[in-house]
């Protein structure tokens, strides 16, 4: 009877620690998913912001021009970032550079540094990833001496 007994527990217990093993990896997963998605549903709320002020027929160059910004950089140059260059064109504010993690893979109109590089000096930097606008804002302020703005704070200003 032992004979049977051993295996059988070995089995359960086993199965419970692999239970418990694929739950935390579902839970991972999960958390990953819901993370990229409110990353997105708060990109979506941007975007369509971005849709309301040109509707108003407002441009983000106003706002930057009245508070004395003439050369900025852009950190972020995702869909936002390249949205913002596109808009900037043929305006007083001149986009010097812009700034992302991923700097060396990504091709723009613009040059693209990465944070870790010595960054040029500009009057202001706006920001478009706005999910992690708090990390990017204390990381940037111990390497520039500007104003670092939320480009969502700017659409809600304008």
């Amino acid at each position: 009877m032992k004979k049977v007994i051993v295996p059988v527990l070995s089995m359960l217990a086993g199965a419970v620690v692999s239970g418990g093993v694929i739950k935390k990896k579902g839970d991972e997963k999960r958390k990953i998913a819901w993370s990229y998605s409110d990353k997105h549903l708060a990109l979506f709320q941007m975007m369509d912001q971005w849709v309301k002020v040109k509707q108003q027929g407002k441009n983000l160059s106003s706002y930057l021009e009245k508070h004395g910004y003439k050369k900025i950089a852009i950190y972020g140059m995702s869909y936002a970032g390249t949205t913002l260059v596109e808009e900037l064109k043929d305006t007083s504010v001149e986009v010097a550079y812009g700034i992302d993690k991923n700097a060396e893979a990504l091709y723009a109109d613009i040059e693209v540094v990465s944070a870790e590089d010595t960054l040029e000096e500009v009057d202001a930097i706006v920001v478009t990833a706005i999910t992690f606008f708090d990390e990017i804002e204390e990381m940037l302020t111990m390497k520039v001496d500007c104003p670092i703005i939320s480009l969502e704070d700017i659409l809600y200003e304008v």
